[in-house]
C-alpha cells in the first residue's frame, strides 16, 4: 500500500480523502493558495505545499505546481477530489511519466469520457439513446446562435470539460444564447483551462438519476446503485439521494448494467459515474460520464457501507474489489444537502466573509439514523470570492425515506452559521414541500415551485403554534433570570406573569403559562394546550425543546421584547409581550426600507467584468446591463424595468461589495 498521498484539491473534499488516508494508516500531503493558508484541510494533513495565489488557474489547475509538489514531498500517489485537474488527461499523463500513481481511471479513459462530446460520441456508437445535439467545436457566439435555431430551444451551452455547474447555461432564445455562450466560454476557460464549448437540446421535464460505477484492474466492474440529483439550481445539485423514489428494479438494473458496459468498453477502471436523465415513463438516456469522485458519494457510501476513497485508493494500487454485485444491496436512505455560501433571500448570489459561527450537528447515530457532515471549513475561518461556494455536504440515513427526511429536517435546524448568507433556510423549505416528500420531482422543480425566488417559509398553523408555545416557555425563562439581578432596592419584588401576547408572521396568541419544575403547559384562547419541555437557558443560542412529546430545534437571537427565531426555513421576529405592551406596540408606526429602485445595486462581493450601457441610455425591462464573476461565475445584472441611465459608478475590473452602486437612473 502506497505509504503517502498528495491530495491534489481543497475544501471539503481534501478533507474527505485525508480521513480516508488516515484510516488506511497512510501520509497525506496537501497543497494550497495564498487564500488558503489556514485552510482546514491544511491543519488535517500531514504535509502541506504552497502553491502560488489565490486563482486556481495560478495555482490549483497549474500541472507543473502541482508536480513539484510531488517532488518535493516523495508522494507516492495523488487523489485529485473533483474539480480542478480531476478530469484532465495532460495532469495524468504527466503523473504516469513521473512514475507517481493516479488515484482514478487511466488517462485514456479520462480522454475517452472525460470530454463530454468525445464520450456522447462513444455512446452512440455503442447503442445508448443520448439528447440531440451538436457534437462539434463551436467557433463563436452567431455560430452558437445559429446551432441552436437548428436545434429548437431551448438548449443547454455546456462547456466540454465542465463540471459542477460551471460554463453551463440554458438558453430559451437566440439572444440568451449569444450571451451564454460568451459566459460559459469565459467560466470555462476561468474553471478548467479549456473553452470549447457544445450545445444540446435541453429536456424540459427530466429527472436526473445517475448510476455509482467502481471498477478494477482485474476485469471486474460494478454498480452501486443509483442517486437522484434532480433538486438543481443553475444546472448545480442542491438536495441528493440515494436510492431514487422513482426507479423500478427492472429499470435500476438496466441503467446499472449499461454503465458498467460503458465502463468496460473504455477500460474504465476505479469510481466513476453514469449520470442519465429520465422521462416519466422511465426512459433512460445517456447524458455524461464523470470520471472521477462526485460531490455527492456520501449518500451512496451510506446505503452500501462501502468507503468509495479507500476503494479508489485500493485499485489503483493493483487490489482487487472485495466485493461482487449481488454483495451490493440497498440499506435505508440516505439524503445529502449541500451547504453553500449563497444567500436565498438574494436570488441565491455568492456571499463571502467570515463564517463567525459555524456549528454544525453532532455526526453519528441518533436514536433511528445518522448524521454526517462533509466540510472543509471552520468557526473563524473565511469564504473565499475565488472558489466553489460550496462549504459543506450535511448527510442523513434512515431506514425509509420519510425517516431520511425527518432527520434531514432536525440536522438543518439544528446547524449554526453565522456571518454569511447561506441557503440552509433554503434547504429547510424543500425537506417540508409536499411535492419533495412525495417523491414528484424533476430538475424543474425549483423554477416550478420557487418562480420568484425564495421569500422564506410561512409556517402552517400548527407549527405556527408550536413555536408559539416555545417562546412563551423560554419568554418565561428569560423574565425569571431577569427578577433574580442583584441591586435591586429592598422590599420590591418582581413578578412573573401568567398571560402573554406571542405575535409572529403577522399573527398574535394571547396565551397563558402553568409552569412547573419540569416545564411549562400553554393554553391558548381556544383551549388548546401545548406542553413545552426545555433545558434552553437565556444566552443559548440554540434551543432544543420537546413540544408535546416530539422534537422542536429553535436557532435563537434576542430582539427587544422578544426573539429571533428561525427554524424550518422560517426566519421570525417573534414579540412575547404583557397583554398593555401589546396593546401599546400596535399603535406604533412601522418604519418603511429606503427606495433603491434607482439604483443597480451590486448583489454580491465580486468583480465586475462588463459594463454594457453607457449613461444617458434608455434600457428596457430584461436587458442586461452589467456582468459581475464571483466565486468563479459570471453573473449578468438586468433592468428590471425601463429606465434611463444617468450616472455609471463602476468600471470593469472594480472590485465591489454588496450594495456598491454600480448605476444610477434617472
Amino acid at each position: 500500500m502506497f505509504k503517502k498521498i498528495l491530495i491534489a484539491n481543497r475544501g471539503e473534499i481534501a478533507c474527505r480523502v485525508i480521513k480516508s488516508a488516515q484510516k488506511m494508516g497512510i501520509k497525506t500531503v496537501a497543497v494550497y493558495s495564498d487564500a488558503d493558508r489556514n485552510a482546514l484541510h491544511v491543519k488535517m494533513a500531514d504535509e502541506a505545499v504552497h502553491i502560488g495565489p489565490p486563482p486556481a488557474n495560478q495555482s490549483y489547475i497549474v500541472i507543473d505546481k502541482i508536480m513539484d509538489a510531488i517532488r518535493q514531498t516523495g508522494a507516492e500517489a495523488v487523489h485529485p477530489g473533483y474539480g480542478f485537474l480531476s478530469e484532465n488527461m495532460n495532469f495524468a499523463a504527466a503523473l504516469e511519466k513521473e512514475g507517481v500513481v493516479f488515484v482514478g481511471p487511466p488517462s485514456p479513459a479520462i480522454e475517452a469520457m472525460g470530454d463530454k462530446i468525445t464520450s456522447k460520441k462513444i455512446a452512440q456508437e455503442a447503442g445508448v439513446s443520448t439528447v440531440p445535439g451538436y457534437m462539434g467545436l463551436i467557433a463563436d457566439a452567431e455560430e452558437a446562435v445559429k446551432i441552436s435555431d437548428q436545434i429548437g430551444y431551448p438548449v443547454m451551452i455546456k462547456a466540454s470539460a465542465g463540471g459542477g455547474g460551471k460554463g453551463m447555461r440554458i438558453a430559451w432564445n437566440a439572444q440568451e444564447a449569444r450571451e451564454g455562450f460568451e459566459s460559459s466560454k469565459n467560466e470555462a476557460a476561468n474553471s478548467f483551462g479549456d473553452d470549447r464549448i457544445f450545445i444540446e437540446k435541453f429536456v424540459t421535464q427530466p429527472r436526473h438519476i445517475e448510476i455509482q460505477v467502481l471498477a478494477d484492474k482485474h476485469g471486474n466492474c460494478v454498480y452501486l446503485h443509483e442517486r437522484e440529483c434532480s433538486i438543481q439550481r443553475r444546472n448545480q445539485k442542491v438536495i441528493e439521494e440515494a436510492p431514487s423514489p422513482f426507479l423500478d428494479a427492472a429499470t435500476r438494473k438496466a441503467m446499472g448494467e449499461q454503465a458498467c458496459a460503458l465502463a468496460k468498453a473504455v477500460g474504465y477502471t476505479s469510481a466513476g459515474t453514469v449520470e442519465f436523465i429520465v422521462d416519466g415513463n422511465r426512459n433512460f438516456y445517456f447524458l455524461e460520464m464523470n470520471t472521477r469522485l462526485q460531490v455527492e458519494h456520501p449518500v451512496t457510501e451510506l446505503i452500501t457501507g462501502v468507503d468509495l476513497v479507500e476503494q479508489m485508493i485500493r485499485v489503483a494500487n493493483g487490489e482487487p474489489l472485495p466485493f461482487k454485485q449481488e454483495d451490493l444491496k440497498i440499506n435505508g436512505w440516505a439524503m445529502e444537502s449541500r451547504l453553500y455560501a449563497e444567500d436565498p433571500y438574494r436570488n441565491f448570489l455568492p456571499s463571502i466573509g467570515r463564517l463567525t459561527r459555524y456549528r454544525p450537528p453532532v455526526e453519528g447515530k441518533t436514536d433511528g439514523g445518522i448524521v454526517r457532515n462533509d466540510t472543509g471549513v471552520y468557526e473563524g475561518g473565511e469564504i473565499s470570492m475565488f472558489y466553489d461556494p460550496m462549504i459543506a455536504k450535511l448527510c442523513t440515513w434512515g431506514p425509509t425515506r420519510a425517516d431520511a427526511i425527518e432527520e434531514m429536517r432536525l440536522a438543518l435546524d439544528t446547524f449554526e452559521v453565522e456571518g454569511i448568507g447561506h441557503n440552509l433556510p433554503f434547504c429547510s423549505a424543500v425537506m417540508d414541500h409536499p411535492r419533495f416528500t412525495s417523491g414528484n420531482i424533476t430538475t424543474a422543480f425549483i423554477a416550478e415551485e420557487y418562480p420568484e425566488g425564495f421569500q422564506g417559509v410561512t409556517l402552517d398553523e400548527k407549527m405556527l403554534r408550536r413555536v408559539a408555545a416555545a417562546a412563551a416557555a423560554m419568554n418565561r425563562v428569560a423574565e425569571i433570570r431577569r427578577t433574580r439581578i442583584s441591586g435591586t432596592m429592598d422590599n420590591h419584588q418582581r413578578r412573573v406573569g401568567d398571560d402573554w401576547v406571542v405575535s409572529l408572521q403577522g399573527q398574535s396568541f394571547a396565551v397563558s403559562i402553568d409552569a412547573d419544575k419540569a416545564g411549562s403547559t400553554v393554553t391558548f384562547p381556544d383551549g388548546d394546550t401545548l406542553r413545552v419541555e426545555s433545558d434552553w437557558t437565556p444566552g443559548d443560542t440554540l434551543a432544543r425543546l420537546t413540544v408535546d412529546g416530539t422534537p422542536l430545534v429553535l436557532k435563537v437571537g434576542k430582539v427587544p421584547m422578544g426573539f429571533r427565531l428561525r427554524v424550518r426555513g422560517a426566519d421570525l421576529k417573534v414579540l412575547v409581550q404583557s397583554p398593555r405592551q401589546a396593546e401599546l406596540n400596535a399603535l406604533m408606526p412601522e418604519k418603511l426600507p429606503p427606495d433603491t429602485s434607482r439604483f443597480l445595486l451590486c448583489p454580491m462581493p465580486g468583480l465586475v467584468v462588463k459594463i454594457n450601457v453607457a449613461e444617458g441610455d434608455e434600457v428596457q425591462e430584461g436587458q442586461a446591463l452589467a456582468t459581475v464573476e464571483a466565486m468563479k461565475m459570471e453573473n449578468i445584472l438586468r433592468a428590471e424595468k425601463k429606465a434611463v441611465v444617468k450616472k455609471v459608478n463602476a468600471a470593469p475590473g472594480a472590485s465591489l461589495k454588496v450594495d456598491d452602486v454600480i448605476m444610477e437612473f434617472e
